[in-house]
């Protein structure tokens, strides 16, 4: 059989579209364009100006040198800074020095400075430095040992002044001491005495007279840190403007002292019983060392004994805290014997005013000033009082026995109970005279 072929058309090619034309390439940034070859000896003109790298490379250097420089410079400000200060601080120190050596800024007053038995050069420095003889402790120390004085100090009392210089200073301190040339007096100032008491022992002791001393020891500005705690100008109705600032004690003093070398002596032995504790204690309360001293002569004056001070301190405390219950009065009879026998024959002219200040059955709170120079159980007494609802109490003068009371019932019970204890007493007095004749 034979193989039929497949007739099949061919179909007709279709022709090609000619491809696109491209488009041209878009030209490269100009940072991406390679460096066009240069042939022959021609040199670009970054060649002749160096290559990029190079410049780089260079201002970095610049940079670093600039860092440098200013660091540098900046360096030398500060050094030279610093040299100016410490040479500024050198010249005032030594400025100071030398004033202090000289005495410059002193005053002329003379006061009494003692040197302990067996005191070293750096302790009677520092005793200089604390009366305000001196400002600079170490360089009066220094000046001692180069003038070979450490061992040559004699102790006891010298008259000296912070006008003195160094060298005037250490000839007085290593000379003879006023104990040898004069005669020494013991004076005692018992608890709750006056100054008007006090001056007279002092006169009586041929320390120095009496109203003098009265008038050195109210003037005050003696320099010394309590007097920093008083309050300035003061006032008109006070008596005696530093009466209890005397402090009880026994003084060592010479015949015919100038008063203010006195004052000087009693000022500095009160300055030192008041610490800084008790100043602290103040600022606690909420009250003055005035305050503080004038409550604590009332309380030196109505105690039979030290023990009883605390309650006595809070009988009184309680009224000032309560004015409203008793008009606002403390009601003391110290304080108007104080008026009584102190300042009425002691003034010329009658105040009024002042007595009324002083006197507790009168005026409202605490009197115008101290009644006396108290002890330190009573201004430990008035600091700590015991704590209590006492609003009253009575002594009973011959026992030394006071007793305490919240009410004015049980305090006019107390009144007769003491009065029962007296009348018993003299009794038996009497009755003992009689079985001895």
């Amino acid at each position: 059989m034979d193989n039929e072929k497949e007739n099949v058309t061919p179909t007709p090619e279709t022709p090609k579209e000619a491809p696109a034309p491209s488009k041209p390439a878009a030209p490269r940034p100009a940072a991406q364009r390679r460096p066009q070859q240069r042939t022959g000896g021609q040199r670009s003109a970054q060649h002749r100006t160096g290559t990029p790298h190079k410049t780089q490379k260079t201002q970095k250097k610049h940079r670093k040198h600039s860092h440098r420089s200013s660091g540098r410079i900046f360096g030398v400000l500060i050094m030279l800074t610093l040299i100016f200060v410490i040479s500024i601080s050198l010249a005032i120190g030594i400025i100071e020095v030398g004033k202090d050596m000289l005495g410059i800024n002193g005053t002329e007053k003379l006061i009494i400075f003692n040197i302990p038995e067996g005191a070293t050069t750096p302790e009677i420095a520092e005793d200089l430095h604390e009366q305000g003889i001196i400002r600079i402790p170490k360089a009066f120390v220094y000046f001692s040992r180069l003038s070979d004085a450490d061992s040559n100090y004699i102790a006891g009392d010298h008259e000296i002044s912070s006008a003195m210089a160094y060298e005037a200073l250490v000839k007085e301190l290593t000379g003879t001491a006023i104990t040898e040339e004069m005669t020494a007096v013991d004076v005692m100032f018992p608890e709750g005495c006056t100054l008007i008491d006090a001056a007279q022992r002092l006169e009586e002791a041929n320390v120095c007279d009496s109203q003098r001393f009265l008038y050195y020891f109210n003037a005050g500005g003696l320099g010394y840190e309590f007097e920093e705690h008083l309050p300035s100008g003061g006032s008109n109705l006070k008596f005696m403007k530093m009466e209890g600032y005397l402090f009880p004690d026994t003084y060592n003093f010479y015949e015919d002292m100038e008063p203010d070398a006195v004052c000087q002596k009693l000022y500095l032995n009160f300055d030192s019983k008041i610490t800084e504790e008790m100043y602290d204690r103040m600022d606690e309360m909420g009250v003055t060392l005035d305050e503080v001293i004038t409550l604590a002569s009332m309380v030196q004056a109505e105690a039979a004994n030290d023990e009883e001070m605390p309650k006595i301190a809070s009988v009184f405390w309680n009224r000032l805290n309560s004015p409203s219950d008793f008009n606002g009065k403390l009601q003391s009879d110290p304080t108007s014997k104080y008026v009584t026998n102190v300042i009425k024959p002691n003034t010329e002219l009658k105040n009024e005013a002042m007595f009324d200040a002083y006197d507790t059955y009168v005026c409202k709170g605490l009197p115008a000033g101290a009644i006396g120079n108290p002890g330190m159980a009573a201004i430990n007494a008035v600091l700590y009082p015991a704590d209590t609802d006492f609003f009253y109490f009575y002594a009973n003068i011959d026992t030394h026995k006071t007793y305490f009371a919240r009410t004015l019932e049980e305090h006019n019970e107390n009144i007769e109970k003491v009065k029962q204890e007296q009348a018993e007493a003299a009794a038996a007095a009497a009755a003992a005279e009689e079985g001895e004749e």
